[in-house]
């Protein structure tokens, strides 16, 4: 029987593979003996995934090195570069010289220096960030709260009255939005995990008004079904684009794998509404027999990250994979990006998924990030601040705990990544402020910075 096959793949992870199969050769730590170390960056039969892949399978005789096709199959094969690709990353972070600024001190980047300065602190998981026409910015708090920070910093209080939600495990109040009208009609867009019945929840929207610290004047622009809602505090995506009478919103697949695929879910999609919820005509699938007609993409693991391009006007998506495999997608109508059918990433115990990377009649990331990132928010630098920054995408991440600036070329390929800094705590969210700055939202500490440039 293969090694990795249906009835051995449970209680087979990468790890355990390596340590059988190859660290006799290549080191505990991947580091090399007898065989080539692993983690230097240098590889003789190709550096990309297929290539590994391939001398994995087939192994390379007049180097000494057995293959192991006839004892692994596909999926464990695949488990086995994402472990090597995890190590070769950490050894090359462990090299790499990427600026970990404290507050108000000065770093360096490829194009612009900055410095960090802190405008909000003492906030508790703060999920998101969006602006009021007078320029106070609006913060949420995952346990709840809608926070107001002013030209001095947070307001005394949270707002009152804002929606119940379901904060636990990944859920809570998550998404913020300001109508791009916010000054004729004072909109403001709240989403968060809903609370249904025994223990079950899915992502909501809301809109209302802010009047003397309070949220007034609210209306539902989205809710689910509640026979759809699910049990689980994972994966609930919800970012929010408003644009042009539009809102774009993101679900997660809730830890529901398959129900990705299902037209009849709301989890595991990218949805396009009007931005008072009803449901545009020309939507893909509001002719399609048995599907949800809010639908505009699925097959998305869990996207926490959505914008627009300032120029294109194309919306691209960022998704959280599995063990490996975070994705950043252009998202196109009707499309399907795969999950959980295929991907590059594994189980987090080890475990293999699946072993296709790509299939015909699904969408394949424009890049993928394995080891994953664990990429969260996304924004389209659109101020002058940093004129050498504009219309790059900035990619925050919580594992990784990383800012990372992208550059997509005009046939919408990744040209270049830099990593902006990295080290100093969980990022959620970035933005473009009014004031042509740069703002991120640290989880933990919580607190909102903003980089300000140095000439």
């Amino acid at each position: 029987m293969l090694l990795g096959g249906p009835a051995a793949r449970a209680a087979t992870d990468a790890g355990r593979l390596y340590a059988q199969l190859c660290a006799s050769c290549h080191g505990d730590k991947l580091e090399g003996g007898s065989g080539s170390s692993l983690v230097d960056g240098v590889w003789r039969h190709g550096a990309d995934d297929l290539a590994l892949a391939r001398i994995i399978s087939r192994g390379s005789p007049d180097d000494g090195m057995p293959g192991f096709g006839a004892v692994l199959d596909d999926a464990a094969v695949r488990g086995l570069v994402i472990y090597i690709r995890e190590a070769a990353q950490r050894a090359a972070n462990a090299q790499a010289k990427i600026p970990a600024p404290a507050p108000d001190s000065v770093a360096s980047g490829e194009l612009h220096d900055y410095r960090l300065e802190t405008v909000a602190a003492g906030l508790e998981s703060p999920w998101s960030l969006a602006w009021l026409p007078d320029g106070r910015l609006l913060v949420t708090e995952r346990p709840g709260r809608l926070r107001v920070v002013g030209p001095d910093g947070l307001e005394s209080e949270a707002v009152r009255g804002t929606p119940a939600v379901w904060a636990r495990g990944q859920g809570g109040l998550l998404a913020v939005g300001v109508h791009p009208d916010h000054a004729d009609n004072g909109w403001i867009y709240l989403g968060f995990s809903d609370p249904g019945e025994d223990g079950v929840a899915m992502t909501a929207i809301v809109r209302g008004r802010l009047r003397d610290g309070a949220w007034v004047d609210e209306e539902e622009v989205y809710r689910a079904p509640p026979a759809l809602y699910r049990k689980g505090g994972v994966h609930f995506g919800t970012r929010l684009v408003l644009q042009d009478g539009y809102l774009f919103f993101s679900i997660g697949d809730r830890g529901a794998q398959q129900q990705a695929q299902d037209l009849a879910r709301p989890n595991g999609k990218i949805h396009r509404i009007h931005d008072d919820g009803r449901v545009p005509a020309d939507n893909p699938h509001v002719a399609t027999p048995g599907a949800l007609p809010t639908i505009w993409s699925h097959g998305n693991r869990n996207p926490q990250g959505i914008a627009l391009h300032p120029v294109t006007g194309d919306l691209w998506s960022t998704e959280h994979g599995p063990r490996g495999g975070d994705e950043l997608n252009r998202i196109q109508p009707g499309r399907n990006y795969g999950w959980p059918i295929v991907t590059h990433g594994m189980n987090y115990n080890g475990t293999p998924i699946t072993a296709e990377t790509a299939r015909e009649g699904m969408e394949s990331p424009v890049i993928h990030w394995t080891p994953s990132l664990a990429v969260c928010g996304i924004n389209f630098y659109t101020g002058n601040r940093f004129p050498a920054w504009k219309n790059h995408l900035f990619v925050t991440s919580l594992a990784a705990q990383e800012l990372r600036r992208v550059v997509i070329d005009d046939q919408n390929q990744v040209a270049h990544q830099e990593v902006v800094f990295k080290g100093i705590g969980r990022i959620r969210d970035v933005a473009t402020g009014p004031d042509g700055l740069l703002y991120v939202a640290l989880e933990q500490p919580g607190r909102v910075l903003r980089l300000i440039p140095v000439k």
